[in-house]
């Protein structure tokens, strides 16, 4: 006989205490908690070009009496190579932003050049994972988008979740609103035509159509490329000024496909 949907949540609550206990239907409820966690946080996208790869993200301002951040909370820079851009809790975000910094400079202490952005994505994710399979820890809140580029495989980007799995992307989303984001990107996403340009543009279109606020405006965005300069990798954040001339560029195309 089948089970009412009363006995079915107390059933699914007897195995939410715990990131060790599977579920009988093979479910790590906690690990899928920490998700539901991400997906109300401010949206980050990235996208891969064939001159680079932006990071795009929205800043949610709690109050209008806080004082900006000296740094951005949602872009760091891991390596000279290589960039992140995060989506759920801050503080989990910083450990593992640590944990990738240290991971590279002893790999590049080690054998003196700076180390693969795959193999980098992957240690942190043997971390995450490690802290959904030992009882007593909970998993980081945090989505991690990368960006980077190396000399085996050219520019790279890569989104890890919660759970430890990773995958490469030409151009993906974290956060809330990824389901919008990501349709938006399925249909504008020309693979192996994209400029540098092109990619800038539909970050900011996907952020403009997905964001809470009414009005976005160039100081609720954080943007950043990953691009090659005279032979050197370099991580760039967008100042204002060029995040809000991207922006109206967006705001008049949307407002001539209306009329």
């Amino acid at each position: 006989h089948r089970s009412s949907p009363r006995r079915r949540r107390s059933m699914s609550r007897r195995y939410d205490s715990r990131t060790t206990i599977f579920s009988p239907e093979g479910r790590l409820y906690q690990v899928e908690y920490a998700m539901e966690a991400i997906s109300h946080a401010g949206t980050a996208v990235g996208i891969l070009s064939s001159e680079g790869v932006v990071l795009a993200a929205e800043k949610k301002l709690t109050s209008k009496l806080l004082e900006p951040s000296k740094s951005s909370e949602k872009m760091y820079m891991i390596d000279e190579h290589v960039a992140c851009a995060v989506a759920g809790i801050t503080a989990d975000a910083n450990i593992l932003v640590n944990y990738a910094r240290q991971a590279a400079q002893r790999y590049q202490y080690t054998y003196q050049e700076p180390m693969p952005v795959e193999q980098l994505v992957q240690a942190l994710c043997d971390t995450k994972q490690g802290y959904t399979q030992y009882g007593g820890l909970r998993p980081f809140g945090v989505s991690v988008l990368y960006a980077g580029w190396d000399k085996q495989h050219g520019y790279q980007l890569y989104c890890s979740d919660p759970s430890g799995n990773y995958g490469g992307w030409m151009a993906t989303s974290i956060g809330a609103s990824t389901q919008a984001a990501q349709s938006i990107m399925k249909q504008d996403y020309k693979a192996g035509e994209m400029t540098l340009k092109d990619a800038l543009q539909l970050a900011v279109k996907v952020l403009a159509k997905t964001c809470d606020s009414t009005s976005l405006t160039a100081d609720k965005l954080d943007i950043a490329t990953v691009t090659m300069r005279d032979g050197h990798v370099s991580y760039t954040p967008l100042p204002e000024a060029s995040t809000q001339k991207l922006l109206d560029a967006v705001q008049a195309e949307a407002s001539t496909g209306d009329a």
